[in-house]
């Protein structure tokens, strides 16, 4: 039986057919690998935001507020009710955790505990007849409460809020499988996460006040589901995955730039851009945290 006679023109499209099947592969190969890259790098920035970043971000947000209540104090227009979302309340000083001058902002949800430690808005405020609660977060945005389950029976907490200055003494503490039991009328609750990873319980810390409480202000508002412990803010969502297409839109754009125009003028023009979108992308995703985180 005689074998075909093979053509140079067969021989030239078998022999291209195998180059280009490599090449293909290769490809693909190179696509993955740089899909795997640009997630790590994202991630990484994400980390980079949350435990470096985040920080500075709250302590800018403290400076504005420490500045705001200041002049407020010395005017005496400082809140002694409720007051709008995020608005700074109190300072805050408890020197066993070295915490000085911490601004307290009204709210605990996500976004407000990313500006300080924050209060919850359905309990009275701090020096008030009653049981006001604060939250802060353990590990990012500056971590104002990361030792608080370090805090001893006998140590002394500051307020100074629109009503004068209360000093409290700590005398209790809990988590969120054993609340804290004080009979004491007027106590300070101060809540933060149980973790320096992802917290699944709260650490609570109770204080009673030291001399006589200030008259009760307005009537206080509901709480929201957001404000409660290890609350995410779901309505985080929507906005991450607007600022997600548009970080993408952008980088294609930056992509085609440098095609067709010098490369290292079309990164320089996009850096500021992308950057924006990147915090906005990494800000909103952590409100999708736990608020205490």
């Amino acid at each position: 039986m005689t074998k075909p006679v093979e053509t140079p023109v067969a021989t030239a499209a078998a022999t291209a057919a195998a180059v280009r099947e490599p090449g293909r592969g290769r490809r693909r190969l190179l696509g993955v690998a740089w899909s795997v890259t640009i997630a790590a790098v994202v991630l990484l920035g994400f980390a980079g935001y949350l435990f470096g970043l985040s920080g500075l971000q709250e302590a800018r947000h403290q400076s504005t507020a420490y500045a705001t209540l200041r002049d407020q104090l010395g005017k005496a227009t400082a809140p002694t009710g409720p007051t709008t979302d995020g608005a700074p309340l109190a300072v805050l000083d408890i020197p066993a955790l070295g915490l000085h001058q911490a601004v307290v902002v009204e709210g605990t949800n996500g976004r407000d505990l990313m500006r300080g430690p924050g209060h919850r808005r359905d309990t009275v405020l701090p020096g008030q007849p009653g049981v006001a609660v604060l939250f802060g977060r353990s590990t990012a945005f500056g971590a104002p409460f990361a030792g608080l389950a370090g805090l001893r029976p006998g140590d002394g907490i500051e307020i100074t809020t629109g009503q004068g200055s209360f000093h409290y003494t700590v005398n209790a503490s809990g988590d969120g499988d054993h609340p804290i039991k004080d009979s004491a009328p007027n106590r300070l609750v101060l809540v933060t996460g149980d973790s320096s990873w992802i917290p699944t319980s709260t650490v609570l810390i109770g204080a009673r006040l030291d001399g006589d409480p200030q008259p009760l202000g307005a009537r206080r508002p509901a709480a929201a589901p957001t404000d409660k412990a290890l609350a995410a803010d779901k309505g985080a969502l929507s906005a991450l995955q607007l600022w997600s297409l548009a970080l993408l839109l952008v980088v294609v754009a930056a992509g085609l730039a440098a095609r067709h125009w010098r490369r290292s003028a079309s990164y320089l023009c996009f850096a500021p851009v992308l950057a924006a979108l990147f915090w906005a992308v990494y800000e909103n995703a952590a409100a999708l945290l736990p608020n205490i985180y």
